[in-house]
């Protein structure tokens, strides 16, 4: 096989390279029903597709983002079995974004504390920190809201 692949697909260290996901992983991804469904070529062994590949990303992105591996196996139990579950789906992934939204507000909480004490010690060692400076013009800036 080519670094593309062949017409059989794509192997499985190909993937791993082009994922940054190690072999074993892509094997735990199989065996644990995280994937749709990976093909074989003519001589047996695992063949990926370009949608693997999308569907492998989606994966890294919902783990990256904290979702459960028993919810992203049954978000891929719900893609496999097809048609008519589309609210199911779109109630699982509304659920997540807005626990990844409330994480991300609490991360911006704790940034701009740390922002404080950068700013309060470049002061005191008498340096200018240039990002604390535009985080005080883009605070300015915007509209009062509670922090």
């Amino acid at each position: 096989m080519t670094a593309q692949g062949s017409e059989d697909g794509l192997s499985i260290a190909e993937v791993a390279e082009r994922t940054g996901l190690t072999t074993h992983t892509l094997r735990y991804y199989e065996r644990d029903g995280l994937m749709l469904g990976v093909g074989r070529n003519r001589s047996g062994h695992r063949a990926y597709s370009e949608g693997d590949l999308g569907w492998i990303t989606l994966i890294t992105r919902l783990r990256a983002t904290g979702m459960p591996i028993r919810e992203i196996r049954r978000y891929a139990e719900m893609v496999r079995s097809g048609e008519g579950n589309e609210e199911a789906r779109l109630g699982l992934l509304r659920a997540h974004r807005d626990r990844v939204r409330a994480q991300l507000e609490e991360t911006a909480g704790h940034l701009d504390a740390i922002e404080f004490k950068v700013a309060y010690y470049a002061a005191a060692v008498g340096e200018t920190d240039p990002d604390a400076e535009l985080i005080a013009q883009q605070r300015r800036a915007e509209p009062s809201a509670p922090r």
